[in-house]
């Protein structure tokens, strides 16, 4: 809590990544109701959120908006597609991505033995293309 160190970076997770319309009413509502906020998380499964595309304006919408940066918190397919949007968006407004559950989701990490995959090499080359001083 900021009480606690007014440092502490506060994230609102919204678990509506390419639904424009929904997050920004979740975020108004919590803004109603003062809460407070610092960064916004958003969930990406495009089983349940949209296209690539509705991830990349829902966004910008929400920079535009709110002057928050994003972060993509939960997610797992379209590993380099996810981190292309999110690291590009403007003025490093993008702050990361945290994928969810790496051991059991639709493209895992590690087999049922416990070997890695190829998966894991795509966060090499998110490292090599993001990082700070990689660029």
């Amino acid at each position: 809590m900021k009480v606690v160190n007014p440092a502490t970076v506060m994230m609102l997770h919204v678990a509506l990544g390419g639904q424009n319309e929904e997050t920004v009413f979740f975020v108004d509502e919590m803004r109603k109701r003062q809460v407070p906020f610092d960064v916004i998380g958003l969930s990406y499964y495009p089983k349940w959120h949209g296209t690539l595309d509705d991830l990349r304006d829902n966004m910008h919408d929400l920079i535009r908006r709110y002057d928050k940066d994003i972060i993509v918190v939960e997610y797992s397919a379209r590993k380099e597609a996810v981190n292309k949007l999110v690291f590009e968006l403007p003025n490093g407004r993008g702050k990361g991505s945290c994928i969810w559950e790496p051991l059991s989701t639709w493209e895992k990490f590690f087999d049922n033995n416990g070997k890695s995959n190829e998966w894991i090499n795509v966060y090499d080359e998110v490292s090599r293309k993001y990082a700070i001083g990689h660029k």
